[in-house]
This record gives structure tokens, C-alpha cells and sequence, in this order.
């Protein structure tokens, strides 16, 4: 009898945060709108919207195609993915060194963090791009991807690491008792309470990540901030170009935390 108002609960749970955001948004989106018309007025700017879909997509020969902006996008979105999922990897072998018995291991990924967290990430590129990478035969992509992975991976590691030890002794001890082996433990036992607790900082910086990529457009690489800054070069389209551009980073970043919300709410732990 009670099982679908639960259901119904649960799902408005998981929604409503993702609900609530998007309407914020939208009082924001009006407001700076306003704001815009109103500076457009004072200054004579005559806005061109209306010039804007020809780049994100055309049609020729009664097909539709990608443009500039949308080209970008899945550059943007494939660095980013890619990055991502080196960013965890680098994140957490990190973490695993910085609580282990190994002075050496503790050692490197303490160097490690410290000198990753305390150089910008511009001069990180720069150095990677040309210096090592054309030592180790890197192509920009790879570079590109291999910057952002150990800038966040320093940042990420700390998360992973407070999560670490946030677990009770007890989970060990009781893994071990259970003639788990070590990886057996982390794998079943660790890594699923640790990712439950640090889910919303990751999430973080997984948002920071997407912004971040935009950085890589020094590298001459066409993703989503470079295809931009060529097209308001071309056009003179500043506002409305650089805008859209906002708006497309604002829809990554927003379903990453909609999808963040879905997973917390189901690797929730049950209460009775």
C-alpha cells in the first residue's frame, strides 16, 4: 500500500534539487538578459542573434550538419571525458601512496601534489606542450588531456585521501577477518563507502575540469573556447558568440551535477 508514495518520494528526492536549480537559473538567465538589453541600449550595440545558429548548425544539400560551436563541443566533451578518467586514476593510485607504509610512495605523491597545487596551470601546459612533450612524441591532444588529468588528479587525490581515512578501522579489520586480500577489500569493501562520502567534492571537480579544458585553446587545439574566439574574430560578435559559448559550459556543468544527484541518491546507504 505504501510503496508507490515512497516511489514518488523518493524520485521527487532525487529531482528536486536538479528542478530547483534550473528555475534559479532561469530568474538568472532573465535577469542578466535585461541587464544586457539594457547595456545594449546605452552603448547602441544592436545585437545578432539571429546570426548565431549558423554556427552551431547548417544545412546544405537538405542535410544538417555540425558547425564551428558544436565542433568544439565534442572536442571539449572528449578531452574532458578523457581527462576524467585519468584524473580518478591518477587521484586515486595518489591517495592509496599518501596512506600507505611506504616512505618512498608517501614521498612521490606528497611531491607530487605539491608541486602540481602550487604552479599554475597555464605554466603546467606550457611546460608539457613544449618541452616534454615533443621529447616524448606527445601530439597536442594527448598533452592536452595529460595537463588537465595531472592538474585535477593533485587536487582530486586529496579528496580520495579524506575519504580514506575517514573510514573506521573497524572496515579493515573486518575485511581482513574475512580473508579478503587487499585489493578484494578496497574493491568490495573501501573504495564503495569512500565513494558514497566523496561524491560531492568529486563532482566539484569534475565541474572544474570542464572549465578548465578551456585553457587548452593555447595549444591551438579546436575545442569550444578556440572555434569561439575564432568566429568572434571573423564577426565581431563578441557578446552574443561568447554568451552562447557560457550557456554551453552552464549545460555540461548542470548535467554533471544532475547526474552526480542521481548517483549519491542511489549508492545512499538505506535506512530502515
Amino acid at each position: 500500500m505504501t510503496t508507490k508514495p515512497q516511489s514518488t518520494s523518493a524520485i521527487w528526492k532525487v529531482f528536486k534539487p536538479v528542478i530547483s536549480g534550473l528555475l534559479q537559473v532561469t530568474v538568472i538567465a532573465f535577469a542578466i538578459m535585461w541587464l544586457l538589453n539594457s547595456g545594449a541600449d546605452a552603448m547602441n550595440y544592436h545585437w545578432q542573434w539571429y546570426r548565431v545558429p549558423q554556427y552551431l548548425f547548417f544545412k546544405e544539400d537538405g542535410e544538417w550538419f555540425s558547425a564551428e560551436l558544436i565542433d568544439g563541443l565534442l572536442i571539449t566533451l572528449k578531452i574532458s571525458a578523457i581527462s576524467l578518467i585519468f584524473t580518478v586514476l591518477f587521484g586515486l593510485i595518489t591517495a592509496l601512496l599518501r596512506v600507505s607504509h611506504s616512505v618512498v610512495g608517501r614521498g612521490l605523491a606528497r611531491g607530487y601534489i605539491e608541486l602540481i597545487r602550487n604552479t599554475p596551470l597555464l605554466v603546467q601546459i606550457y611546460l608539457l606542450y613544449f618541452v616534454f612533450g615533443p621529447m616524448l612524441g606527445l601530439e597536442r591532444f594527448t598533452t592536452a588531456a595529460l595537463a588537465l588529468s595531472l592538474f585535477q588528479g593533485a587536487y582530486t587525490a586529496e579528496i580520495f585521501r579524506a575519504g580514506l581515512i575517514n573510514i573506521p578501522k573497524e572496515q579493515f579489520e573486518a575485511a581482513e577477518s574475512l580473508g579478503l586480500s587487499k585489493m578484494d577489500s578496497y574493491r568490495y569493501i573501501i573504495l564503495p563507502q569512500m565513494l558514497r562520502r566523496i561524491l560531492p567534492p568529486l563532482t566539484n571537480e569534475a565541474v572544474s575540469l570542464v572549465k578548465n579544458s578551456s585553457i587548452v585553446s593555447i595549444m591551438a587545439i579546436f575545442d569550444l573556447t578556440t572555434q569561439g574566439r575564432d568566429i568572434v574574430a571573423d564577426t565581431a560578435m563578441p557578446f552574443e558568440i561568447w554568451f552562447t559559448i557560457a550557456a554551453m559550459y552552464l549545460c555540461i556543468t548542470l548535467l554533471l551535477s544532475a547526474l552526480a544527484t542521481l548517483l549519491e541518491h542511489k549508492l545512499a546507504t538505506p535506512t530502515h
